[in-house]
Order: C-alpha cells, then sequence, then structure tokens
C-alpha cells in the first residue's frame, strides 16, 4: 500500500502561497516516497522534531520552507502547517500551531 500525502485545510493553502519552485521541492519529496517509502526518505528531505511531529526541508532558489507533518495509520501522511523559514532554528510557535492542528485530526 503506498503512502497517501493530506493536507489540513489551512496547511494546503499555506503551502499553495509557496514559491513554485519550493512548491516542486515537495512533489519531489512526495515522488520519493511514493517510490521508496517514508522510512527511506534521506535526512536531508524528513527531520523528527518532537513527539509525533515530523518535518520536510523544503529548499529552492526563492528560498527555505518547512512542511510540518505527522503519521497516520494506513501509511497516510497530514501535513499540519507550512511555512517559510526565516531562522535556523523551527520558530515554537510554528511547532506548537502544528501540535494544535494535529489534535484536531486524530
Amino acid at each position: 500500500m503506498p503512502w497517501t500525502v493530506l493536507f489540513h485545510e489551512a496547511a494546503e493553502a499555506e503551502f499553495l502561497a509557496l514559491p513554485e519552485d519550493v512548491q516542486a521541492r515537495f512533489e519531489r519529496i512526495r515522488a520519493l516516497i511514493a517510490a521508496l517509502g517514508l522510512e527511506r526518505v534521506p535526512a536531508t528531505y524528513a527531520r523528527h522534531l518532537e513527539d509525533k511531529l515530523w518535518e520536510f526541508r523544503l529548499k529552492g532558489k526563492d528560498g527555505i520552507a518547512r512542511a510540518l507533518y505527522v503519521t497516520m495509520s494506513g501509511q497516510r501522511i497530514f501535513v499540519v502547517r507550512v511555512f517559510v523559514k526565516k531562522t535556523q532554528k523551527t520558530p515554537r510557535r510554528e511547532i506548537n500551531l502544528a501540535l494544535e492542528r494535529a489534535k484536531e485530526i486524530t
């Protein structure tokens, strides 16, 4: 069974507001997940943050962004927050917002 990537309603709007090259990076990561499975995606693309929260690292010519996600049973990835990254460390408020949205879907 292949992995499915779903979006929280607000996260989808945030994703569509990203520059096209950053969106293309996400689509490349999505293709890697479909081909290899989430567990085999290199750490340069996905990293654990805390608890059940993970992040996809999106980088393009127009900037750097992060897509925070949780995994669910049935091989589903649920993206709960997408934002443009401006600091080296992921801001606490972004993590808290993602965790709140994750509670809505679980």
